[in-house]
Order: C-alpha cells, then sequence, then structure tokens
C-alpha cells in the first residue's frame, strides 16, 4: 500500500514538473537524442555484419560438407560393399595365383 501512495506521488509531481521545467526537459532531449542515434545505428551496423558473417559461415560450412547419406541408403550402400567384397574373395580364392616372371 505504501508502494502504491508513493508510485502515485511520484508521478504527480513528476508530470507537474514536467510542465514546469519543460524548456530544460527539451534541451536534455535535444542533448540526448543524437548520441543515442549514433549509439543505436553503431549497434544496428555491427548486429548487421555479424548477422552477414554468420550467414557466409554456414554457406561455407554446408558447401564443404561431404554427401552425407540418409540411413537407409547408408545401410543399402554398406549391404553392397559387404557384396562386393565377398564376390572378390570369391573370384581372388578361383583364380590360380599369378606365376613370377622368371628373369
Amino acid at each position: 500500500m505504501v508502494a502504491l501512495i508513493g508510485g502515485i506521488a511520484a508521478l504527480v509531481l513528476g508530470v507537474i514538473a514536467l510542465f514546469a521545467w519543460w524548456e530544460e526537459f527539451t534541451w536534455l532531449l535535444k542533448g540526448a537524442i543524437p548520441p543515442l542515434l549514433v549509439l543505436a545505428g553503431a549497434l544496428a551496423t555491427y548486429l548487421g555484419s555479424e548477422e552477414l558473417k554468420d550467414k557466409r559461415r554456414a554457406e561455407l560450412e554446408a558447401a564443404r560438407e561431404p554427401f552425407a547419406p540418409s540411413g537407409d541408403e547408408a545401410e543399402k550402400y554398406k549391404r553392397e560393399v559387404a557384396e562386393l567384397k565377398a564376390k572378390l574373395a570369391a573370384m581372388e580364392s578361383e583364380q590360380p595365383p599369378a606365376e613370377e616372371p622368371k628373369a
């Protein structure tokens, strides 16, 4: 309850002071707005450049990533490699070893 009464009193006094010192208030705004605009512009420029850097970095990483097959494709390729290895082993066991040339 005390905070409510204190808040209302501060609000009323602030409005009265604003009207009483209107010229000083506008003088303060005239002095404060340009530096705030400069700081806000610098912050926006910095954040925009960081966003561009992040976007470029993400594009480069995406371009560098090797082909990554899905889980089903990966299993298919693993089975195919296993079958080819088995065929190669069968072919090697069927062929007689090559004779070394005589010097």
